[in-house]
């Protein structure tokens, strides 16, 4: 079975600057003169982890890494102004252009999934192949299953009570994200606080599952600028029309694409992977029949491990 290579350290890091207040953290690691592969991150406004960089062998692969807009420690940490999809493919063109690439192996997960196939359609000649673990195609039924009464509310209902609870009574509607929105928004400070934490704790059980443990703990305004940007990006439908990925999925059928899915994903059910993988035959489709959303636990890892040492076979 795969494990994580090594621990290793970046031979370089730097902040791009952007055509905006916005300054974006790079990484690169490995091999300077290897093939690269750029990881992103999911979220939005997660950011990288060292173990990140684990998934690469480091002989090989010129391993890049950056942190999204707003997110990890680019700058300003939260800033909404200029943070849309678009943005983070412009960005991810400037890198490759500092970086005198020709094109790069794309490696995301989540949202990081959904980063890979935007640009990639935008920029099919500079990608080699992509890796999409946990796929996220942003249309209004993955919202509607991960905000609404009827979809994953039915596996923790307890849970997205205590999220709707967390909207002052006054505020609530039908539509759970234009409350949130409005409370995260408002200029009741409690409200807000009370809304991240519940935010985070739904986002939580819903990854985890049984190995979530809540915890009461004090929200930062770190917190609350995190919360935001993801919620942000939900109420502006990630900047896609409804199911415009799957829509211009053709550009990328000439690609090698892997779609790695755990069977128990309940953030991004594995529908998603199955339909990518109808829209790109070519794809090798790998389902984990033991594993969830997290890019954790041995069944996952090895998946992952392996589908980058696959690539440098071809």
């Amino acid at each position: 079975m795969n494990t994580l290579f090594p621990p290793i350290e970046p031979f370089q890091h730097f902040f791009l600057k952007t055509d905006s207040v916005h300054s974006v953290y790079v990484e690169q690691c490995g091999n300077p003169h290897g093939v690269p592969i750029i990881f992103l991150h999911g979220g939005p406004c997660s950011g990288c982890k060292p173990d990140h960089r684990r998934f690469f062998d480091p002989a090989y692969y010129h391993i890049i890494l950056f942190d999204q807009r707003g997110c990890g420690r680019s700058l300003p940490f939260g800033e909404l102004e200029n943070n849309t999809l678009p943005d983070l493919i412009t960005d991810m063109e400037r890198i490759r252009q500092h970086l005198k690439l020709e094109n790069w192996i794309l490696f995301g997960g989540s949202w990081g999934a959904t980063l890979a196939l935007a640009y990639a359609q935008r920029h099919v000649k500079r990608v080699q192949s992509l890796i999409l673990r946990g796929s996220f195609l942003a249309r209004l039924h993955d919202m509607r299953w991960f905000l609404s009464p009827a979809g994953v509310a039915l596996m923790y209902p307890e849970m997205f009570h205590y999220l709707v609870e967390s909207i002052p009574a006054e505020q609530r509607s039908d539509n759970v994200l234009d409350d949130l929105c409005t409370a995260l928004w408002g200029k009741d400070e409690l409200a807000i606080r009370r809304v991240t934490k519940a935010w985070q704790a739904w986002g939580g059980q819903v990854a985890l599952g049984a190995a979530f443990e809540f915890r009461d703990e004090h929200v930062t305004e770190h917190d609350v600028k995190q919360v935001k940007m993801e919620v942000h990006f939900a109420k502006n439908h990630y900047f896609l029309a409804e199911n415009e990925l799957l829509k211009h999925i053709g550009k990328l059928r000439e690609l090698p694409v892997t779609i790695i899915h755990g069977r128990h994903d309940l953030v991004c059910p594995i529908e998603a992977a199955w339909q990518l993988h109808r829209a790109l035959p070519q794809s090798n489709y790998v389902v984990l029949p033991n594993s969830g959303h997290i890019a954790h636990g041995d069944e996952m890892i090895d998946a992952l491990v392996n589908a980058t040492k696959s690539l440098k076979a071809l």
